[in-house]
């Protein structure tokens, strides 16, 4: 077991771990618990994070309330959470804020900047975009 408070660490490794007020960089672990504390890459089974920040999250079940770059896992819950990128079997929360969310099945109000109609179009206009300016370069530079 590992309990840090206002510490820091680049690499954690334990089969519990409990971070207040601290930063790690690197945390594999089969239960994490973080309050008021950075995360950079976080690898257990439960994650619990109160008022916390985590770059990205490979978890079985994630309880987050803070900010989160990128959660991958089977069960997120959201408390008063914004993430950045969530894929998970099921997710839940009153209020899921995230950039992009990919799941199978979601409880809660939903807010996403990019939902999949807006994920096709942003697709369709970047390839158009691509293809335009490829066909022009060849145009202006090509060989003759």
């Amino acid at each position: 077991m590992v309990r840090m408070h206002q510490s820091a660490a680049t690499e954690v490794r334990a089969e519990d771990v409990e971070l207040a007020q601290s930063a790690a960089l690197d945390v594999q672990s089969q239960r994490v618990t973080a309050n008021m504390s950075a995360l950079g890459l976080v690898q257990a089974n439960d994650v619990d994070m109160q008022n916390s920040a985590a770059g990205a999250i490979r978890a079985g079940k994630a309880f987050l309330n803070g900010y989160a770059g990128a959660v991958v896992a089977g069960k997120v819950e959201f408390g008063l959470a914004r993430a950045g990128v969530v894929a998970a079997r099921e997710i839940r929360g009153e209020t899921i804020r995230t950039v992009v969310l990919l799941s199978r099945k979601v409880e809660g109000n939903v807010t996403t900047v990019v939902d999949t109609r807006g994920a096709l179009i942003a697709g369709l206009v970047g390839g158009l975009f691509a293809g335009i300016m490829l066909l022009l370069g060849r145009m202006l530079f090509g060989r003759k």
